[in-house]
């Protein structure tokens, strides 16, 4: 009798469980629970591994010097199909017209703009905000349109849509900008060094840009954390001294923000924009750009103004400088240079994290240009040290950027095995990843 009513509690327990799971994965179910799970386990992980105690030592700073040679050159003219912000940063028109001086009005909002949130979707501002940025123009898609061409997710056909794509923390601007100008009728193009004048005159003239900025939040710890956001503007007040953006996450329709604050976010991604435009309008883009029209110039200037701002600042601020320095010195293909101001940013990050906020550990989820300094300086081992270090700072090791450029250093390091299995998996987790299928078919290895 005992062993019956024991086998019939197995039985119920079976059943209960299974029937659990099946409610669990029914869509309206799935959609309020799973977050939520998730969220759960990144708290139970990160409580035993916490991502602001993970640091980066650069360790090979010393071989600077030697790394401007013949060889490292040669290095830099095979560059490889680039996963991230381009080096050579050329996307979008590249002449150099002259702004002509005219009195802006002193507020704008932009009719037309329908707004687009990101809510039931993992990780999709940048989606969301592209989607606001085509549909002021007549482009008649969704935010899940843009996100299966930019943010597929995993390659796991047993998976939804909206599942698969959790394992993308991050859309990176290159992604954004290739997918206006290769799979729509209309174009786009990404800058640096940007500023709250220039987003003025193009709004006043009905060109609505997107920022790539950060802002903080109290997370599980009650610590304040960095995060990176995109915000798309379509307005401003001088009155009020503020621009008015539409923030897909936490501040909704219309959000008011003031200029100094705005521009404080901003900082952590060297001033990043994007601006999507009809084909037939670009030489007017150009002229309202006027000198941001050449990627060049734009990145000297935004390297100018994070010099300066490395005399002004301290403490967190001074961290996004120097990261900033580093940038800037990429996108001119100064690689050397940018490896020596990211060591210097690393550096100010360790001495972080002593009040309520924590070091940005989110950092290198957005922003790869120190793969790109410490690759091309041939400073091999510091890329595999950097991605460990990036990848305790995630729940999961699902950033296919980080595994791509720990691949390359790796296989450069002669770990081919490693460097086979990094990059097929930074194809899985991405099966759009463009730098990622090129590198594979160059060793002839099946994604």
């Amino acid at each position: 009798m005992r062993n019956k009513r024991f086998t019939r509690i197995i039985l119920y327990l079976l059943v209960a469980v299974a029937a659990a799971v099946g409610f669990y994965y029914l869509p309206p179910v799935h959609a309020r629970l799973s977050w939520r799970l998730d969220n759960l386990r990144t708290q139970i992980i990160y409580f035993f591994r916490p991502p602001d105690q993970a640091v980066f030592q650069p360790a090979q700073q010393d071989q600077l010097a030697a790394m401007v040679s013949a060889t490292m050159q040669a290095l830099q003219d095979k560059s490889t199909p680039t996963p991230s912000r381009t080096p050579s940063p050329t996307a979008g028109p590249t002449s150099t017209p002259t702004i002509t001086p005219t009195p802006l009005p002193e507020q704008v909002s932009l009719p037309g703009v329908v707004y687009v949130d990101q809510f039931n979707r993992w990780n999709y501002c940048g989606p969301a905000n592209l989607t606001m940025a085509l549909n002021f123009w007549g482009w008649k898609g969704t935010r899940d349109d843009v996100a299966k061409a930019i943010k597929p997710g995993e390659n796991d056909p047993r998976k939804s849509f909206i599942d698969r794509g959790k394992t993308d923390k991050n859309v990176m601007p290159y992604e954004m900008v290739d997918f206006v100008n290769n799979d729509t009728e209309y174009r786009a193009l990404f800058r640096y060094g940007g500023d709250v004048a220039l987003f003025k005159r193009l709004i006043a003239a009905g060109f609505p840009p997107i920022a790539e900025k950060g802002y903080y939040e109290k997370d599980y710890s009650g610590k304040v954390g960095w995060l990176g956001h995109y915000q798309f503007a379509t307005g401003y007040d001088d009155a009020a001294g503020e621009l008015i953006v539409q923030d897909t996450y936490r501040e909704g329709k219309d959000y008011h923000i003031d200029y100094q604050t705005f521009a404080e976010g901003w900082r952590s991604f060297d001033n990043l924009f994007i601006v999507v435009y009809p084909s037939e309008r670009e030489a007017e883009l150009l002229a309202l750009l006027g000198p941001y029209a050449d990627p060049q110039w734009a990145a000297q200037h935004a390297l100018d103004e994070a010099d300066q701002d490395i005399q002004d600042l301290s403490g967190i601020d001074l961290f996004f400088a120097w990261f900033n320095k580093g940038t800037s010195q990429v996108q001119l293909q100064q690689y050397a240079d940018a490896a020596l101001a990211y060591d210097q940013a690393f550096q100010i990050y360790a001495t972080l994290g002593n009040d309520d906020k924590q070091r940005p550990y989110r950092i290198m989820w957005y922003q790869t240009g120190p793969y790109f300094a410490y690759y091309y300086s041939g400073r091999y081992q510091d890329v595999i040290d950097l991605v460990n270090t990036t990848l305790d700072t995630i729940s999961e090791p699902d950033l296919e950027e980080s595994l791509y450029w720990r691949g390359l250093a790796e296989y450069a390091l002669g770990d081919s095995g490693s460097a086979f299995k990094d990059v097929r998996q930074a194809v899985y987790l991405n099966p759009h990843f463009q730098a990622g299928l090129s590198k594979l078919q160059e060793w002839g290895i099946q994604p």
